[in-house]
């Protein structure tokens, strides 16, 4: 197993994609720490996962809580080897009416936290013989494309990745590792929020078909292959990179046809 006998901190793992990454870990092996701000929701992923999970509240936002956090994981096998920072929140609103108080949230949860919890695990990660560990920080496709309406969370992510390559790099040698996954539009239940705001769900599940080469949604359970395989042992040179799991989405320049185009020789 990929992770047998390593403890993993995975925020905002109640459910969503840190639910699939949670439930990957868990399966390779791992004890993990969920961490959710829901503590009931927190608490029913952590028994439907069985003995090698244990839950804790926490907001991520609360320094308080980011350091309460770190204690509970190192009863859980006395180390930290992995950190998933996996809770944020999403943002959509005009540029124009976007508020001082919607940036400071989105920034706090989404990039700030990131940054404050990751230093105090890998603080504990330094203290540890040997000194090691592996940190996978959530990114989006937002860091390489923009929709309208997303100023602050497109900030909060682009800035995910330029702090990771910075932590990566002055880590490296101490034996941390940090990495960024970035995913697509993924099954959970921003997919069916947006999918009830449309006025037909044919019409949007058709749209959403043409801008992903693949054809669907990212699976949680998809996210979680990737990030507990930068989570063990198996991904040891890779450090500093931001990879995508979005179906295709990012490599394709505009959406396809609705029809069938002839054949074009130049």
């Amino acid at each position: 197993m990929l992770l047998q006998d390593k403890t993993i901190i995975v925020t905002g793992a109640g459910g969503g994609v840190g639910k699939g990454i949670a439930q990957v870990c868990c399966r390779e092996g791992a004890r993990v720490l969920i961490a959710d701000i829901d503590a009931d929701v927190a608490a029913q992923t952590a028994l439907e996962l069985g003995p090698l999970a244990m839950s804790v509240q926490c907001d991520v936002c609360l320094d308080e809580d980011r350091q309460r956090l770190v204690e509970t994981a190192m009863t859980l096998g006395g180390q930290i080897d992995g950190l998933v920072n996996n809770a944020g929140v999403n943002f959509a609103k005009p540029f124009l009416e976007t508020e001082p108080k919607d940036w400071q949230r989105v920034i706090a949860t989404d990039l700030e936290a990131v940054f404050f919890l990751t230093q105090y695990v890998c603080r504990q990660m330094l203290k540890q013989s040997p000194a090691r560990g592996s940190v996978v920080n959530m990114g989006s496709v937002h860091t390489l494309a923009a929709l309208p309406g997303s100023g602050p969370y497109d900030a909060a992510k682009c800035g995910v990745v330029g702090m990771s390559k910075s932590i990566a790099v002055e880590l490296a040698s101490s034996g941390i590792r940090v990495n960024v996954v970035s995913p697509g539009l993924c099954n959970t239940q921003i997919w069916e929020d947006i999918k009830a705001a449309a006025p037909s769900q044919q019409a949007c599940t058709d749209h959403w078909k043409n801008q992903i080469p693949l054809g669907r949604t990212i699976e949680p359970q998809e996210v979680g292959e990737l990030t507990a395989f930068l989570l063990s042992d198996r991904a040891t040179s890779i450090t500093g990179a931001n990879l995508l799991i979005d179906g295709g989405m990012t490599s394709q320049l505009i959406s396809r046809e609705p029809y069938e185009p002839k054949a074009i020789d130049g």
